[in-house]
């Protein structure tokens, strides 16, 4: 019987240690925390005059370039038909959304609507060609009276 008493109070007494361990980890893992969250909630000092927003908005980036992608969208039947018969011409306003994507904006875009980049190329050559030609000049009236 005095075995049994000696072996439950060395169980016991382990059980105690084993607690109070456990009790000081807790403890300074709540320390740790309360640290940690101290430290998180500064506020970071940010710089004057930037305002995300406003550069989106005003740079001629991002928002630029998701219209041009929309327009582009709308005129996909346009470029189908390019690359298939290779007659149609391609308009104006689908010329200057491919010139706004391929020059200032990820050419990259381009493949979201299942353009290679070989047929990106071909686009943008064709379109930086079509910009380059000026409309013929209508003759003035005084040239008209001579």
């Amino acid at each position: 019987l005095s075995f049994i008493c000696l072996c439950i109070s060395i169980a016991s007494t382990s059980y105690i240690y084993i607690y109070m361990a456990l009790k000081c980890v807790f403890i300074l893992f709540t320390i740790a925390c309360f640290i940690a969250n101290a430290t998180g909630i500064q506020e970071l000092p940010i710089q004057p005059g930037f305002n995300l927003t406003a550069r989106l908005e005003t740079s001629g980036g991002l928002v630029d370039c998701w219209n041009a992608l929309i327009e582009l969208k709308s005129c996909s039947n346009e470029i189908v038909a390019y690359f298939t018969s290779g007659q149609t011409d391609i308009g104006p306003a689908c010329c200057q959304a491919i010139r706004m994507i391929t020059h200032h904006c990820w050419p990259a875009m381009l493949t979201s609507l299942g353009f290679t980049a070989e047929e990106g190329d071909i686009l943008r050559g064709y379109c930086d060609a079509a910009s380059n030609l000026a409309p013929a000049p209508t003759p003035s009236l005084s040239m008209l009276i001579l």
